[in-house]
C-alpha cells in the first residue's frame, strides 16, 4: 500500500467511525458485489457495507465461512475499486486467520471496516466471551502495529443463538458488548435484537455505539434513532427481496411468454 493509499484509507476509516452517532444512525443497505455497491453510492448513502450471507451466495457458497477467504477478500477488493466511499465488510469470524494475517490481508483490499461475530460460523456454537474479547483485542493490536485504522463492528449472537430466557439473552448481550468495546471494538451489533425495550437497554448498557438490524421495518428509522441506535443494517434482506422478485415475477413472466417488456 502506497502512502497515498494509506492516507486515503485513514481518512475513510475516520469518516466511517464519525458516522456512528447515537440518535442519528448510519443506515447501511448492505451490498454484495460491485454493481450493487455502485447503486448504494448512487442513491446517496455515505458508506457501503457487505453481507457475508449475500456475498457467499453470489460466490456459489453457503454462509458460515464456507466460501474460500481468498474469494471473499477478492470480492471486497472489487467493491472498493468500484466506489469512492468507505467500505465495511462482513468477515464472519475471520475465516480462521490469525489476527495479524487477518489485518494484513483485509487492509490490502482497501476496506476500512469489518464485522466480526462471536459464534462459530460452521457450528453456531457461541464462543466464550473472554476468548472473543481477546480475539478482538488482538485484531485491534495488530491493526495498530501495522499502522492500519480499522472500524470494528463486534457482532454478538446471544439473541441469534438463544440460550436461557430472554432476560438472560439480553444480559449476555450487554455483558459481551461491554467486553468487546473494552477490547477495542467501535460498535456492537446484537443481531436479532428487535424489541424496543431491549434495544433501549442495550444502548444504555453498552458503552459504545450500537448497531441493530432493520428487522423488515418493524421499527422505523425515526423510532430506532429515538432509542439511541447508532447504526442500522439490512444484512441480506435487500438481495433476497430482489431475488424473490426475479424468481416470482420476471422468470415466471418469461416462462409464460408474458413478459412486460421487449427483450
Amino acid at each position: 500500500m502506497t502512502s497515498t493509499e494509506a492516507s486515503s484509507s485513514q481518512e475513510k476509516a475516520a469518516t466511517l467511525r464519525a458516522l456512528h452517532v447515537p440518535g442519528d444512525p448510519l443506515v447501511l443497505p448492505n451490498a454484495w458485489d460491485a454493481a450493487s455497491a455502485r447503486m448504494v453510492e448512487a442513491a446517496g448513502f455515505p458508506v457501503v457495507a457487505t453481507s457475508s450471507f449475500a456475498t457467499a451466495r453470489i460466490l456459489g457458497y453457503d454462509d458460515g465461512e464456507a466460501a474460500p477467504v481468498e474469494d471473499v477478500l477478492a470480492a471486497a477488493a472489487r467493491i472498493v475499486r468500484a466506489v469512492s466511499l468507505p467500505v465495511t465488510v462482513d468477515v464472519e469470524r475471520g475465516y480462521g486467520l490469525a489476527p495479524a494475517e487477518l489485518v494484513e490481508r483485509f487492509a490490502a483490499t482497501g476496506s476500512v471496516g469489518l464485522n466480526l461475530e462471536d459464534s462459530d460460523p460452521p457450528t453456531g456454537k457461541m464462543i466464550d466471551a473472554a476468548e472473543q474479547a481477546d480475539f478482538l483485542a488482538a485484531v485491534r493490536s495488530a491493526a495498530v502495529s501495522a499502522g492500519v485504522d480499522l472500524v470494528i463492528n463486534a457482532r454478538t449472537d446471544s439473541f441469534l443463538r438463544p440460550v436461557g430466557s430472554p432476560e438472560e439473552q439480553l444480559a449476555a448481550s450487554i455483558d459481551r458488548g461491554a467486553r468487546y468495546v473494552a477490547a477495542g471494538a467501535d460498535c456492537v451489533y446484537p443481531i436479532g435484537a428487535g424489541d424496543p425495550n431491549s434495544i433501549r437497554a442495550l444502548v444504555e448498557g453498552v458503552p459504545g455505539a450500537v448497531n441493530v438490524g432493520y428487522g423488515r421495518g418493524k421499527l422505523s428509522f425515526t423510532e430506532l434513532a429515538a432509542l439511541g441506535v447508532a447504526r442500522v443494517s439490512f444484512g441480506p434482506t435487500l438481495q433476497q427481496h430482489l431475488y424473490d422478485k426475479f424468481a416470482s415475477g420476471l422468470l415466471a413472466a418469461v416462462a409464460s411468454d408474458e413478459t412486460p417488456f421487449v427483450l
